[in-house]
């Protein structure tokens, strides 16, 4: 048995007239819209799938950055000063099955001078041996940089970034002003310390490699004045847990702490990409609203231009039921196809987005991602099937939903007065 055999004569003639249309002389004006309805919905589609998956590629790789420079959870003391038993929190903070790194650290404030150049810069004093446990840079380091960071040496490393702005080099000097200063007669006298540049380290992440300091963390006490470590930070098994694990540690340590997950940190930064993609969605969406609901206008032209066919069809005994599900599904034909055109297209795009955007940058002599302002360079993509299985699933919906209209005119025409001039 063949396929058009199986298949209804409705599903049959739907096929047919969508078919036709396309190639019939005098119905090239009803073609035109159909075929620009189909494109539209293709191009609605693909837009989505690639916007969409641009703004997941730029969070993860944005998110990922970040993560090699910060760690999943930190434990510090509310005011800022140092904990009062950092091996007592080390300790509980391990017992943790999550946590498979713990190193405490420094935090402050300071500017670095280097002859009329001066920037602001994050001071952060750690411990060269447990540092790489809880992030990827200082594993990426830790046989030649860390090393060369001693108690007393008074060496810093830098973002490359700050290295650049200072214009310092290996083994130049540079001077560390900390916010906590002496009082004298004159006044409060900030705290300058001379530090030797020992190298540079390169994050990926421009807001940090432009503005991170890192020195040994006994340096950092004396430099600014405290009898330990002002936190601890934490690498975990998943950093999707970090949320559950920081609340499950504020339970559970001793103390008044402070516990924060990565997300918590970067919180505003989240919930601003979470929100602009929700809007790019929800107006990429629209597009495709449009371009289905052109199918009314293909429909109802094509129901006009069809009448007589519709009467000779009911004379033979087709119901009215019958006759509208012969333009639903020319209808859902042209929202299939251009769903799945769209999709192809997408897909083809986003998976091929990091060669299809540096053509066009070279083309075009210009950059799309200037990486002091989007902290990254290259365009990022993460196709999901979480978001383009609802895309897909919206177009055909719309598609089908434009189609109902059109469908019920055509079943209420009358065999008498639609063959009365024929």
């Amino acid at each position: 048995m063949s396929l058009s055999d199986r298949l209804s004569f409705e599903t049959l003639l739907g096929w047919r007239y969508t078919r036709a249309g396309r190639a019939a002389r005098r119905n090239g004006f009803i073609s035109f819209i159909s075929g620009a309805s189909m494109l539209g919905i293709a191009l609605g589609v693909a837009a989505l799938i690639v916007v969409l998956s641009v703004m997941n590629g730029f969070r993860k790789d944005v998110t990922d950055r970040m993560l090699s420079i910060i760690s999943d959870v930190e434990v510090f003391a509310p005011d800022g000063g140092a904990l009062l038993d950092p091996a007592l929190t080390l300790a509980e903070v391990r017992r943790n099955p999550q946590v498979v790194g713990a190193a405490p650290y420094v935090g402050g404030q300071g500017l670095l001078a280097r002859g009329e150049a001066m920037q602001g810069v994050m001071v952060r004093g750690i411990d060269p041996a447990l540092e790489p446990q809880v992030t990827e840079v200082a594993a990426q380091i830790k046989d030649t940089l860390l090393p060369q960071l001693t108690p007393g040496s008074f060496g810093i490393l830098l973002g490359n970034d700050l290295a650049r702005k200072l214009g310092v080099m290996t083994g130049d000097t540079v001077t560390l002003i900390a916010p906590s200063g002496q009082v004298t007669p004159a006044g409060v006298v900030p705290r300058l310390k001379q530090m030797t540049v020992l190298g540079t380290f390169s994050s990926g992440h421009y807001e940090y490699d432009s503005a991170l300091a890192m020195l040994n963390i006994q340096d950092a006490e004396r430099i600014f004045r405290l009898e330990g470590p002002t936190g601890i930070r934490l690498k975990l098994r998943d950093k999707d847990q970090a949320r559950a694990v920081a609340d499950q540690l504020a339970a559970s340590l001793s103390g008044n702490l402070l516990i924060l997950d990565w997300t918590r940190q970067n919180r505003s930064w989240f919930a601003a990409v979470q929100l602009e993609k929700r809007m790019m969605f929800i107006i990429l969406t629209l597009i495709v609203a449009v371009a289905a609901f052109n199918l009314v206008s293909t429909l109802v032209m094509t129901v006009q231009d069809k009448r007589a066919d519709i009467a000779i069809l009911r004379t033979l005994g087709a119901s009215p039921a019958s006759i509208m599900k012969i333009f639903v599904v020319q209808g859902a034909l042209v929202g299939v196809i251009g769903t799945l055109a769209g999709l192809a297209l997408g897909l083809l795009i986003a998976f091929n987005i990091d060669v299809i955007v540096p053509f066009l940058e070279r083309l075009f002599h210009a950059s799309f991602l200037p990486q002091d302002i989007y902290l990254i360079s290259k365009m990022p993509s993460d196709p999901q099937s979480s978001d383009i299985v609802p895309i897909a699933l919206i177009s055909l919906l719309l598609s089908f939903v434009a189609t109902i209209y059109p469908s019920w005119r055509a079943s209420r025409v009358n065999p008498a007065e639609a063959l009365r001039y024929e």
